[in-house]
């Protein structure tokens, strides 16, 4: 379905949240630094001497959980959807992010490019800004994009934040974005994309799979359209998740948010490509599998 074909129908409604009653599948890394505790308290009731060593153990598995927290593609503390499924990157799919909208100037001339081109994008939405222009958030669902969570307020702190925090984030934007949307957001991505370990089951109970991205144009703090172009179309491939942003947008020498520049090309580089922009938890979501209708004479 077209953006323009969108843009007469109503939002696409989804069911009411419902209670997640599975069980967080533990990622092994945090099975392993359990049992790393575990090990280091047995060792020091055994031989308390050797409490040097069982703490220096314990200090070096929480920087390293801390370090991966601080990478945003990272999978060892849980789901992290950093690339489409293979059956969308076959089909040649990549999906067009845009972080930390909807901005009053911006977004209207981002949603502009895209009707223009054809082209359907997912939004991840600050909650608190899309409460500020609920009008804005509106329009773009009814031009078909997708609109998921990016937390309450883009708290530059998120990643040290205990679960309280997290949850009011998390729970603050997705009551929200529902009920001015009629579309309950399925994908979460953190601010900077950088989290901590309550995040993963806190997600899983809120019914949010975390989404990261393949490859990101770092056009936030570069004004250089050439350069984000770069970073965004090298090695592009299907299947890729690409990230710019629609809020915070860096502009380039002439006071223009580079991200205006960066859109046209980027879309006529995937289009050369033999490449189709979908929206992204279209692309997550399974296709049924339609047996072939049997044509052959009967015998």
């Amino acid at each position: 379905m077209t953006p323009a074909q969108h843009s007469t129908s109503l939002p696409r409604s989804t069911p009411p949240p419902t209670l997640r009653v599975t069980t967080w599948p533990v990622p092994v890394f945090l099975l392993l630094s359990a049992g790393l505790h575990l090990v280091a308290l047995l060792a020091v009731l055994r031989t308390p001497a050797a409490w040097p060593w069982a703490v220096g153990a314990v200090v070096l598995n929480h920087l390293a959980i801390t370090l991966l927290g601080l990478w945003p593609r990272s999978n060892w503390l849980g789901e992290n959807l950093t690339r489409l499924p293979a059956e969308a990157a076959a089909r040649g799919e990549i999906a067009l992010t845009l972080d930390d909208g909807p901005d009053p100037v911006l977004t209207p001339q981002v949603l502009a490019l895209l009707d223009a081109a054809g082209v359907q994008a997912t939004f991840f939405v600050i909650g608190e800004r899309a409460a500020a222009h609920p009008g804005l958030l509106r329009e773009i669902v009814r031009r078909g994009h997708g609109v998921q969570n990016h937390s309450w307020r883009h708290p530059h702190a998120f990643s040290v934040f205990g679960p309280r925090r997290i949850a009011r984030e998390l729970q603050q934007a997705q009551a929200f974005l529902h009920d001015a949307t009629g579309e309950r957001p399925t994908l979460f991505r953190a601010p900077a994309g950088l989290r901590n370990v309550f995040l993963g089951p806190l997600l899983h109970r809120a019914g949010l799979r975390l989404a990261s991205w393949t490859r990101r144009g770092f056009d936030t703090r570069d004004g250089d359209a050439q350069r984000v172009l770069a970073r965004l179309t090298r090695g592009l491939r299907g299947g890729d998740v690409l990230l710019l942003h629609d809020g915070h947008c860096a502009s380039s020498p002439d006071g223009r948010p580079v991200v205006l520049d960066v859109l046209p090309a980027l879309i006529a580089h995937a289009r050369q490509a033999g490449l189709r922009f979908v929206r992204l938890d279209d692309a997550c979501t399974a296709r049924p599998q339609v047996a072939p209708i049997n044509t052959s004479p009967a015998t």
